[in-house]
């Protein structure tokens, strides 16, 4: 199979996670940004996460650099708009990018700032490439809860109108969801759809925790409910999707190798399975690679494919009308 021909659908995509090299060096340039060098080879080593990380938190270092640049409108709708040029490229039609807001205020901006120029660099790319996108509100494990209810109030505005979710994301300790209860509820309340970065990196149980106490419809990996026999099953019976992605996985120790990674059991068990790229520069990395990759190891069929479309479609978080375009692409 022609993976780059084929059409493609990403769902869990993070935005300083995919910033192009070069334009992190443009940015300091123009914006008189310290960074720790201005040679490409340089930035390159420091932003792209080797295979042999240790651990997740050594992966997460990497987008120090990253968030450093994006802290202008102008160089959060430039990235955004090259994010999504990069992906019209390889014929993806529908992305979701995440991002955390309260990581870009840091030089004034309000997270309603922040958000508008994301979408203003989303719709600048909607216009000249065939693609289409929305975003997903991340919050850090390690905030307070009380300033999600902030960032969600006031996103509102946004609501179905490019933002279309909220997520947790970041380092996974045993029972964050824990920590989190009311900010969920409150999402939901407000009308945001919910996915949630659990069973990443050896804690099964906090996918079920995800899903039974803060309703999470989706789960950002969710590849440790192999050792959890009641998330795997929760996960099957409610049809919970997981977005998976493999070179990331492999790079957070989440598995040891693409060869044992278990989304394809997963995947032949009836289980949701997607495919994408979680960062594209840390983990250098586009989704026709992952699906090359996975393809070598695996041996996918055009229904494996299909099913992986699919799946992605049906749980996208957009209108039914845009779900039956995407459907008869493939």
């Amino acid at each position: 199979m022609d993976f780059k021909l084929l059409p493609k659908v990403e769902l869990h995509c993070h935005l300083d996670g995919s910033v192009r090299p070069e334009t992190i060096m443009d940015i300091a340039k123009k914006e008189n940004i310290e960074i720790p060098s201005y040679n490409i080879n340089d930035i390159k080593k420091l932003i792209i996460a080797p295979l042999e990380c240790k651990s997740l938190e050594e992966y997460l270092s990497r987008f120090q650099i990253p968030i450093m640049v994006m802290q202008s409108k102008e160089s959060l709708r430039r990235v955004a708009y090259e994010l999504f040029e990069d992906a019209a490229e390889e014929n993806i039609k529908y992305l979701e990018v995440r991002f955390a807001p309260l990581q870009h205020v840091n030089k004034g901006l309000t997270t309603n700032d922040v958000i508008e120029s994301v979408l203003e660099g989303i719709k600048a790319a909607e216009e000249l490439y065939n693609i289409k996108g929305n975003i997903i509100l991340s919050f850090l494990k390690n905030v307070p809860e009380e300033t999600i209810f902030e960032v969600i109030e006031e996103a509102t505005q946004f609501l179905n109108h490019g933002v279309v979710a909220v997520d947790l994301a970041g380092a996974e300790d045993e029972g964050f969801s824990l920590r989190f209860i009311e900010a969920a509820k409150k999402a939901v309340a407000l009308g945001y759809k919910l996915t949630i970065h659990a069973g990443e990196n050896g804690i099964g149980k906090n996918v079920l925790e995800a899903i039974e106490l803060l309703g999470a419809e989706r789960i950002g990996h969710g590849i440790y409910i192999k050792n959890c026999p009641t998330a795997y099953e929760i996960v099957k019976s409610k049809g919970i999707t997981l977005e998976v992605c493999p070179t990331s996985n492999v790079q957070t120790k989440a598995v040891k190798s693409l060869k044992e990674h278990p989304f394809y059991e997963f995947l032949k068990d009836g289980i949701k399975v997607t495919m994408n790229t979680d960062n594209r520069t840390v983990s250098n990395t586009t989704l026709t690679r992952e699906l090359q990759e996975i393809d070598k190891e695996f041996h996918l069929t055009i229904e494996d494919y299909k099913n992986i479309y699919l799946n992605s479609v049906e749980a996208a978080f957009i209108d039914e009308e845009t779900k039956k375009a995407l459907r008869a692409i493939i």
